[in-house]
């Protein structure tokens, strides 16, 4: 399906008429939507499907060293919501460690071999806390002590995924067409979440059924997680490897500011600055709350883990097939119109948390839907925010942008998880609902600064309604008509999903 849809876009790709470039203002520069260093079409398709897997495979370690396993295996040594929010935390205050990774990743001569170090070197380390995994008791002091080598080993870890995250993303922003990133990533983001959605709730399982207990259990989760991540890394060998030093190749399609400006203009660039207080408000205000999903269904509910994370592979579920649909409409009415409108039903989400409990209609019908809502729209946040900072930022010292970005967003994250780890523990707020109702609020608000944000081919709120009508098939006279649309049926997206599991067998 990866080559297909490659395939798709590479014929319709056009270049931009004078027109569409002279009145572009939202953009430093336009850059036509073919593949950035003129690369032939049958090398990106091989390039596209390698880095599919490696996000599959990615994935299934992420899942494993992050997410409800992770917080499941810390509870079980003890681990307060304060060593809960902390570990959220983590990997956002270290993302202030972006541009320098970003700095050091131009000055190399290969984003695949600068990949290789960074990622290679932060997987390895997790073999360390599985050696220590197999000496550990029932002592209260030795669980604390394995619990501050796992918050450690997560901090070194991340430390190195900031040095690398911001090469990787201008990796891909080089390799991926323009006009095809909306599509492109859907269908990748789809195949890594149906290995969440398969993986994720047959580990829990496992972790929670496992004779030796929990923390055994997860020690076994975590050799194989570590032999997916590594996986991963294989499959980049291959795809095309990028010269940062290599000069951006001229074309007569393109146009351009002054190149010689220096990285840091981006302070001068008002659009990325609106941009950035929308990222960076928003990141707050999310991570006020999420981290804590879990939390207050193992710890509040007292739900098993074999259950959570049955929820999880709803909410997985859902990614994989709306993820697709997303994508093609980002793709025709840009980024900024799904945020806007998707966004405001994300931020009022974690109201609907204070209505579940443990009572039978919660646990079969409020959390289940509740589980498939966030899948279904965070799918579109996930996949329009990050498209939409490839929009905003220039061609030239993309990684710069990208670090500042995942810097400030990274500070108020961490900041927003911190935060809510303590406002939990304050009765005056009602605790865990009490920090839902808050997150809410602040989610609502954080949408302001994004009716601001320029970005091209973004149409506008109303038009951008219509076509999700037409994508949903709510107006089946004019998907008849247009024949781009018909690939968003929800019975064609399912299609697609199951075509895509079978190539991946």
């Amino acid at each position: 399906m990866v080559r297909t849809t490659v395939d798709r876009i590479l014929e319709e790709t056009r270049p931009l008429s004078a027109l569409d470039v002279s009145d572009n203002r939202a953009l430093p520069e336009v850059v036509i939507p073919t593949p950035p260093l003129s690369i032939a079409k049958k090398s990106v398709r091989t390039t596209l499907q390698a880095s599919t897997l490696d996000g599959v495979f990615a994935t299934f370690f992420g899942s494993v060293t992050t997410g409800v396993l992770l917080t499941n295996f810390l509870l079980e040594l003890g681990a307060t919501s304060v060593e809960i929010g902390l570990l959220s935390s983590i990997p956002m205050f270290v993302n202030l460690l972006q541009p320098l990774g970003a700095y050091l990743g131009d000055r190399t001569t290969s984003r695949h071999w600068y990949s290789i170090l960074i990622f290679g070197s932060s997987r390895f380390l997790w073999v360390i806390l599985l050696l220590l995994m197999m000496g550990v008791s029932d002592s209260p002091t030795e669980r604390h002590q394995l619990l501050m080598w796992t918050l450690g080993i997560v901090f070194v870890t991340h430390i190195l995924g900031s040095l690398g995250s911001a090469s990787w993303f201008s990796w891909m922003a080089a390799l991926v067409p323009r006009r095809l990133r909306g599509r492109y990533f859907g269908v990748r983001n789809s195949a890594a979440n149906l290995m969440n959605l398969i993986g994720v709730p047959l580990m829990g399982w496992g972790v929670s059924t496992w004779k030796g207990g929990a923390i055994q259990g997860y020690g076994i989760v975590l050799s194989l997680g570590i032999v997916a991540g590594l996986l991963s890394l294989v499959f980049q060998w291959f795809m095309i490897d990028v010269n940062p030093q290599a000069p951006i190749p001229e074309s007569k399609d393109v146009a351009r500011r002054d190149s010689t400006e220096s990285p840091s203009r981006w302070f001068k660039d008002t659009n990325f600055l609106i941009f950035l207080l929308y990222f960076g408000s928003w990141t707050f205000a999310v991570n006020l709350s999420v981290p804590f999903y879990s939390l207050y269904m193992l710890d509040n509910l007292h739900l098993d883990v074999g259950l959570v994370t049955l929820y999880g592979s709803l909410t997985a579920g859902a990614n994989l097939l709306m993820l697709m649909v997303w994508g093609k409409l980002a793709d025709r009415i840009g980024n900024r119109p799904l945020l806007l409108g998707i966004g405001i039903l994300v931020a009022v989400t974690p109201l609907f948390w204070l209505a579940t409990g443990s009572n039978p209609a919660s646990l079969w019908i409020g959390l289940p839907l509740i589980h498939v809502l966030r899948g279904s729209t965070w799918a579109a946040i996930d996949l329009c925010i990050h498209n939409m900072q490839m929009s905003v930022a220039p061609l030239r010292s993309q990684s710069g942008y990208f670090a500042i970005a995942a810097a400030i967003t990274g500070v108020s994250g961490a900041l927003g998880t911190t935060a809510g780890g303590f406002l939990a523990q304050l009765p005056s707020i009602g605790g865990l609902a009490g920090l839902f109702a808050l997150s809410a609020v602040l989610r609502l608000l954080a949408l302001l600064p994004l009716v601001f944000v320029r970005e091209h081919r973004s149409q506008p709120l109303i038009h951008a309604w219509r076509e999700v009508q037409l994508a949903f098939g709510l107006s089946f006279n004019r998907v008849r008509k247009n024949n781009l649309l018909l690939g968003l049926k929800p019975q064609a997206v399912l299609i697609q999903a199951v075509g895509l599991a079978n190539r991946l067998k």
